[in-house]
């Protein structure tokens, strides 16, 4: 069967534009691409982005383009996942090349001290953002919640490597399943409210 080139170009066309306008990595991302992807394009639902994301995350290199290649591979299989790399890593590298030449000259300038000054807490608020958007998928009831908490106070309290933190919480959600069944509790893998689920992104 032939590929579809038009899909192809499209899962391109769509990662090339959010590449160069998202700020401050994989997670500040997470908004453009539920935009994108989700709303615009209908190619994935809302509650897949967060297993993408939490996949990404837990795989080597950067959740940016780990996050891309999954999707596109989610999308358009092997085509789909190069597409979406391309897409992701083009832009991004001309821009990264230009801004390095650039910053030689103009890194004791004050107007730039200051641009950078206002950049570094709008990309906190788009993680903060970001995270919240996720937390809405993700913790849904009070074993989920309680996980979340005892992990980031390990993450605070502990000199945990994060790869270690990721492992940790794989097996204590395999053990945590697998008691509350013996127990006779009814397990939740997510929220029971789809529809709620697919409209979290959405712009109200």
């Amino acid at each position: 069967m032939s590929p579809n080139w038009k899909l192809v170009l499209q899962i391109f066309l769509t990662f090339l534009k959010i590449g160069p306008i998202t700020f401050g990595g994989g997670y500040a991302m997470i908004p453009m691409i539920e935009r994108e992807v989700v709303t615009k394009k209908n190619w994935i639902q809302s509650k897949d982005v967060a297993d993408i994301f939490a996949i990404a995350g837990s795989a080597p290199g950067a959740i940016a383009i780990n996050s891309a290649v999954f999707i596109g591979y989610r999308i358009a299989k092997i085509k789909g996942a190069f597409a979406a790399l391309l897409g992701i890593l083009l832009p991004t590298f001309l821009i990264v090349i230009i801004l390095s030449i650039t910053f030689i000259y103009v890194r004791e300038n004050p107007i730039i001290d200051a641009a950078f000054q206002g950049i570094r807490p709008a990309i906190v608020a788009l993680i903060a953002f970001a995270a919240y958007k996720i937390g809405k998928t993700a913790l849904y009831d009070k074993t989920s919640i309680v996980t979340a908490a005892l992990t980031i106070a390990a993450l605070f309290y502990l000199n945990i490597h994060p790869a270690f933190i990721i492992l940790i919480g794989l097996f204590i959600g395999i053990i945590l399943v697998k008691v509350k069944n013996k127990l006779g509790f009814a397990t939740k893998l997510e929220k029971e409210d789809e529809a709620k689920v697919k409209n979290i992104f959405l712009p109200k």
